[in-house]
C-alpha cells in the first residue's frame, strides 16, 4: 500500500479507537447519570413519607402519578406491608433491601427493571421501612437512543475522517509526485534541471531543497570530471605528440638525429607521462576518499632540509634559504610530506627570480607551520583559492620553454589533498621576498 493509503487507514483506525472509547464512556456516564436521577427522586419521595411517619401523624397518602412506573410500600419491623400505593396495595413486599439501601428488581407492574430505595422511619408504633420504586425504562430508552445515534453517526465521522485524511495527505504528497516526475526526467545530460520547491518550510520543502543541493553537487562533480578528463587528455597529448614528432623525424630524416638523442627524448617524455599518471592516480584516490596516511613519528625539519638540498642541486642559479627552519616533530606519512615539500619546492623554484626560502615553526596552540617563499611574480589575491584547483595555471606559468617553466597544474592540487588527508590546511599569501608564500599548517598528533 502507498503512503496515502497507509496514512488514511492509520488515521481511520486511530479515530475509530478514540470514538469507540468516547462512545462507551458517553453511554456509561449517561446511564449512570440518569440512574442517579431516578435514585435521587425515589429517595426524596421515601424521605418525605418517612418524615410524616416519624412526626406521629400516621402513614400519609401514597398515591403515585404513573402506576406502571412507580410504587410505594411501607413495611413494619417484621417486613409485612403496612400500607402501599394503589397499584401494589394487595401485593406483598416487593423488595427487602437493608434500611437506607437500594436494590434492583422486576415487578408485576411492568417487565422493565425497577430501582427500589429503602428509607428507615422510627414512628410512634415502631420502626417502619419506606420502599419507593421507580422503573428504569426512561434510562434504558435514553441510552438506547444515544446508542442508535452513535451507531449512525460514528461511521459518518469515520468516513469524513478518511476523506479529510485522504485529501490532506494527497495535497501534502503532491509536491513529492512533482519532484519524483522531475527527478525521473533528469538524466546525466540534464543535471542543470532542479526539482520544484514547494511553499513553506516543512519536511517536504526541506527535502526538495536537499535534492536541489544534491543536484548542484552532482552537476559540479560532473563538470569537474569532464574538465578533469579534458585537461588530462590535453596534458597526455603533449608528450605523446612530442614522441611521435621525434620518431617521425628520425624515420623520415635519419641523418638529423641519432638513436641516443631519440632515446633521450622518448625517456624524458615518458618520465613526464609517468609523473602525470601518478598524479592523476593520487587525485583519483583522493576523490574516492582512499587517501589513508600511514602515520609515524617524522622529523619534519629533516625533510625540509633534504628538499632544500635537492633544490640546490637542480636549480643552481637560485639561493635556497633555510635559516627559518627549526626542529619540529609530528606523526605523519613521511612519503606524503616529501611529496608536499617537493611540489611546493618545485613550484617556488619554477617562479622564483633568484631566491627561495623555507621556514618551519611550531605554534603555541600545537600546530606545525611550514612556509615556502619565493621572490617571483606572486599570486594575485583573486587567484589564491583557485591556484589549489586541478589543472590551474596562472598566465605567467603557461609557457613550457626552459628548464624551470611550465607544469601540469596538478602539483598544488596534490598538496591540498595530501595536507587535507593529514587534517591540515594549505594557503597562499604574499611573501616579504616579493613573491608568493605557500603555508602549510599541520596539527601535532
Amino acid at each position: 500500500m502507498g503512503v496515502r493509503v497507509r496514512s488514511t487507514v492509520a488515521a481511520v483506525l486511530v479515530v475509530a479507537a478514540g470514538l469507540l472509547v468516547g462512545a462507551v464512556a458517553l453511554v456509561a456516564l449517561l446511564r449512570a447519570e440518569l440512574t442517579d436521577d431516578v435514585r435521587q427522586a425515589s429517595r426524596a419521595r421515601a424521605e418525605q413519607v418517612a418524615a410524616v411517619i416519624e412526626s406521629g401523624r400516621g402513614v400519609p397518602s401514597l398515591a403515585v402519578a404513573e402506576r406502571d412506573e412507580q410504587f410505594i410500600q411501607v413495611l413494619d419491623a417484621k417486613g409485612a406491608v403496612v400500607a402501599g400505593s394503589g397499584n401494589v396495595e394487595e401485593l406483598p413486599a416487593l423488595a427487602r433491601p437493608d434500611a437506607d439501601g437500594e436494590s434492583r428488581i422486576t415487578t408485576p407492574l411492568d417487565e422493565d427493571e425497577f430501582l427500589v430505595v429503602a428509607v428507615a422511619a422510627d414512628g410512634p408504633d415502631g420502626q417502619k421501612t419506606v420502599l419507593v420504586g421507580r422503573a428504569l425504562i426512561a434510562v434504558a430508552e435514553s441510552t438506547r437512543i444515544v446508542i442508535r445515534l452513535l451507531l449512525a453517526g460514528l461511521p459518518l465521522l469515520l468516513l469524513l475522517a478518511a476523506a479529510a485524511t485522504w485529501m490532506a495527505v494527497g495535497r501534502a504528497l503532491a509536491p513529492v509526485s512533482a519532484m519524483r516526475a522531475e527527478v525521473e526526467a533528469i538524466s546525466s545530460a540534464e543535471l542543470h534541471r532542479r526539482v520544484p520547491l514547494p511553499r513553506g518550510r516543512d519536511q517536504i520543502a526541506r527535502l526538495a531543497a536537499t535534492m536541489n543541493h544534491m543536484l548542484d553537487r552532482l552537476e559540479r562533480s560532473q563538470t569537474a570530471q569532464r574538465r578533469f578528463i579534458s585537461d588530462a587528455s590535453h596534458e597526455l597529448r603533449s608528450p605523446v605528440a612530442s614522441i611521435r614528432q621525434h620518431a617521425e623525424v628520425a624515420l623520415a630524416h635519419p641523418g638529423r638525429t641519432t638513436p641516443q638523442k631519440l632515446a633521450a627524448t622518448v625517456l624524458a617524455e615518458d618520465l613526464r607521462i609517468q609523473r602525470l599518471v601518478d598524479d592523476l592516480l593520487l587525485l583519483a584516490r583522493a576523490d574516492e576518499n582512499a587517501l589513508r596516511p600511514r602515520l609515524q613519528p617524522v622529523d619534519v625539519d629533516d625533510l625540509v632540509l633534504d628538499e632544500a638540498r635537492r633544490l640546490r642541486s637542480t636549480a643552481a642559479a637560485l639561493r635556497i634559504g633555510t635559516a627559518g627552519v627549526s626542529a619540529a616533530r609530528l606523526n605523519a606519512d613521511p612519503q606524503g610530506l616529501r611529496r608536499v615539500l617537493r611540489n611546493l619546492g618545485d613550484n617556488a623554484a619554477r617562479h622564483a627570480r633568484s631566491q627561495v626560502a623555507f621556514d618551519l615553526t611550531e605554534t603555541q596552540d600545537g600546530r606545525i607551520v611550514l612556509g615556502v617563499e619565493d621572490d617571483g611574480p606572486g599570486v594575485p589575491a583573486a587567484d589564491r583559492e583557485r591556484v589549489f584547483e586541478r589543472f590551474v595555471r596562472l598566465d605567467d606559468a603557461r609557457a613550457r620553454s626552459g628548464e624551470r617553466t611550465g607544469g601540469s597544474g596538478l602539483g598544488l592540487a596534490i598538496v591540498a589533498e595530501l595536507v587535507a588527508a593529514h587534517c591540515g590546511t594549505a594557503t597562499v599569501s604574499g611573501s616579504p621576498l616579493g613573491g608568493a608564500r605557500f603555508e602549510v599548517s599541520l596539527p601535532c598528533r
